[in-house]
């Protein structure tokens, strides 16, 4: 007899009355590979080896994140993808493949497991910048910390975007491959190093000769995740907003006004600021509030939410908490002070203008009472369908012309258009399968506020569905203490050996959809 667990390890007889009650009613929809599944102890059998590969999994997170790749700094990025390259053939992968790029390489493989379904995994080995004194644990280190409410969690850059839930997988694979049972599904990997610079030659490694013809076999796609909440809950996304990363620069060498390099502050009672300069030029780019989008034309082809998206989203807020929503973000207000159900609304609807970063002359103790002769803004514009990235950059640079300041630089950097999947599609469908089978709450979500590059997969010439997948807990990517869960104390939220079951069971429901 099948053996269910709770997350806690405990004997699940609720997990087990619902599976026979899933295998009764859809024994027709299942293929044989899923039917042995649920038929025979193979749940029991990999989640022991899962559990008995528990510490070795651990360290292959830890070893990772000790190796950051990052694209922005150019910082190990050969290594990065040879050890990427190294991780997928001990996982079974094979012909694995480091595929060039005119900018940093990806990796590619394919593990042929002799099923009629085919399903694509995407990987990121990159991370970003981290600056050490700003952590409580150091972040290459991946040390093991008690998180208060979650339990033990390994901290350190990539933790959780994405190499814990990356690794995860991978843990998934070994699991299987110990307990003896190949994977119900092929498997095809494609992994980039530059999602974290907005995936600037993403493109060409997903159409190259070799990886674009088994990327197209594939049912579906998704990228790793474990985003489960304090009750357990996820959210399986429709979609995720499109991005443009750029930085505006303002200099008196291009202006032809202001100083070519710093000078002495007291001359700015004759002289024009570049960082003034670059101020202005931002005014023009927002409502003066600064929370919407002023740049000329930006709304023309801006698709409204429908009427289902509409539903969707009072679903998600009727089943969420405001309050502990507010308190992960540390915020106190919703623009406009919206009601909940209104500013997720404007969340999944709205393009945004952001600022990540403002740098000019100096910023360190005291004053320096300087004029500097260069600013910059560094920005990110989030896009919703049927926005473009090249629409996004070519209106950002008329709007600019327009408004006088043609001599602001634009230096674009990377980015990709809004993703959108199917709510009937076979990954949508297997995921909701998935996500029941195991007992945990999952709401639909129109629209994922974050980026990625899916839409490389679900536009042509690949046209296939994608989206995320994964359970378990993280959290702080792109900021201090990036953490990872590994022990759950919430018997609600996965830790690692439930998270690996979570892919197993992915893996046996996409190949039943």
């Amino acid at each position: 007899m099948t053996v269910f667990r709770d997350f806690a390890g405990n004997y699940d007889r609720r997990a087990l009355l619902r599976s026979s009650m899933l295998v009764g009613a859809g024994a027709a929809l299942m293929s044989s590979g899923n039917a042995a599944f649920a038929a025979t102890d193979a749940r029991t059998a990999i989640r022991a080896a899962a559990q008995a590969q528990r510490d070795a999994n651990v360290k292959r997170i830890q070893d990772w994140i000790a190796l950051p790749s990052i694209a922005a700094e150019n910082r190990n990025m050969t290594e990065g993808a040879q050890y990427m390259a190294q991780l997928a053939r001990d996982a079974g992968f094979t012909g694995v493949k480091i595929i060039p790029t005119d900018g940093h390489p990806g990796v590619f493989g394919v593990m042929d497991n002799g099923a009629k379904t085919t399903l694509g995994i995407y990987f990121m080995y990159d991370v970003k910048q981290f600056d050490p004194a700003e952590w409580s644990s150091p972040p290459l280190e991946a040390r093991i910390v008690d998180k208060p409410n979650w339990g033990k969690a390994i901290v350190g850059r990539g933790a959780v975007n994405q190499k814990g839930p990356e690794a995860t997988l991978l843990a998934s694979l070994h699991a299987m491959k110990a307990a003896g049972f190949k994977p119900p599904v092929n498997l095809v990997l494609i992994a980039e190093g530059e999602e974290e610079i907005g995936s600037p030659h993403f493109r060409q490694l997903a159409t190259h000769s070799e990886v674009m013809p088994a990327l197209k076999k594939a049912g579906g796609i998704f990228i790793p995740a474990s985003w489960q909440g304090p009750d357990g809950e996820v959210q399986v996304n429709l979609g995720s907003k499109g991005v443009v990363e750029l930085e505006l620069v303002a200099s008196g060498e291009k202006w032809g006004r202001g100083p070519k390099g710093d000078i002495h502050s007291s001359r700015k009672a004759m002289v024009d600021s570049p960082a003034w300069r670059l101020i202005m030029a931002l005014q023009t780019l927002v409502t003066p509030d600064g929370n919407t989008p002023a740049i000329d034309g930006w709304f023309e082809n801006v698709r409204p939410l429908t009427a289902r998206e509409k539903e969707l989203i009072a679903q998600v807020a009727a089943a969420s908490d405001e309050a502990k929503d507010m308190a992960s973000l540390g915020v106190t207000h919703w623009i406009d002070d919206l009601p909940y159900q209104q500013a997720l609304e404007r969340l999944a609807s709205q393009p945004t203008v952001n600022i990540e970063g403002l740098v000019g002359g100096y910023t360190g103790p005291g004053g320096k009472t300087i004029l500097p002769g260069r600013a910059v803004a560094k920005l990110d514009l989030r896009l919703v369908p049927n926005q473009t990235r090249a629409e996004a950059e070519r209106k950002l640079r008329a709007h600019l012309d327009k408004h006088g300041f043609s001599d602001v630089e634009t230096n674009f950097s990377g980015g990709y258009d809004p993703t959108e999947t199917a709510e009937d599609s076979r990954l949508i469908q297997a995921e909701l399968a998935t996500y029941k089978a195991l007992g945990i709450q999952a709401s639909l979500n129109p629209r994922l506020a974050g980026s990625w590059p899916g839409a490389v997969f679900t536009a042509p010439p690949l046209s296939i569905p994608a989206g995320h997948f994964g359970i378990g807990h993280g959290s702080g990517a792109h900021a201090p203490d990036e953490y990872y869960v590994i022990d759950s104390s919430n018997p609600k939220v996965a830790g690692i050996v439930d998270a690996t079951m979570g892919y197993v069971e992915m893996m046996y429901q996409f190949a039943a959809v």
